[in-house]
């Protein structure tokens, strides 16, 4: 049995989410990765953005680190901005760009988990002044959720798009079954539904 190793255990479930939202993009147009699937405008580009904003504050400036160290993009969150501005693509910045920038905030994350032990303090200055100390373990734990939420809203959005599922290239948990085998358990659970809803 090997030893224990926390922090390498956290950074690799980081990572799975990571790669899995990155590749919800794959084989998409420039208006599919946009495309707002939601009445809250939830999009797959979006939440790439926002997963590379995240790391970067929470894993950057958080510890005395920070990305931008002149000029941030105008969306960056510890800026006074639109709300969500970190949610969804203009038309100028490009799918290249953003996940771009998301690989070099995993680049810059990858270096202050090298060089921090879990235990070590930032304070976050985004969050209340009485709690804004944290440990880089909460902030892994916390940023693993959200990245995990996100891959999940991309999952639902990818399949709304064009029926493709799974959570990693070529590797799915879903059981085996065509179109036809789909359509039949969804008008199954569409049945069982009404059933339970007096319809």
């Amino acid at each position: 049995m090997t030893e224990p190793n926390p922090k390498k255990d956290l950074i690799r479930y980081l990572q799975d989410a990571r790669e899995a939202l990155v590749w919800k993009l794959e084989g998409l147009s420039e208006y599919d990765v946009r495309r707002p699937l939601t009445p809250t405008g939830t999009n797959l580009l979006g939440l790439v953005k926002h997963a590379a904003g995240v790391e970067l504050g929470y894993f950057g400036d958080v510890f005395g680190r920070p990305f931008f160290r002149q000029d941030p993009p105008s969306w960056w969150y510890t800026q006074d901005t639109e709300p969500n501005a970190d949610m969804w693509a203009t038309a100028d910045e490009s799918r290249e760009e953003i996940v771009a920038l998301y690989h070099r905030a995993w680049e810059h994350a990858d270096s202050t988990f090298a060089a921090l032990a879990l235990d070590t303090v930032g304070h976050v200055p985004w969050w209340p002044k009485e709690r804004s100390g944290t440990t880089l373990h909460h902030l892994l734990v916390r940023v693993i959720a959200d990245t995990h939420r996100h891959a999940g809203h991309a999952d639902i959005l990818r399949e709304l798009i064009d029926g493709a599922v799974g959570w990693g290239k070529g590797a799915s948990d879903l059981p085996p079954g065509d179109a036809a085998w789909w359509e039949a358990h969804r008008s199954r659970l569409e049945q069982a539904a009404r059933e339970a809803g007096g319809r």
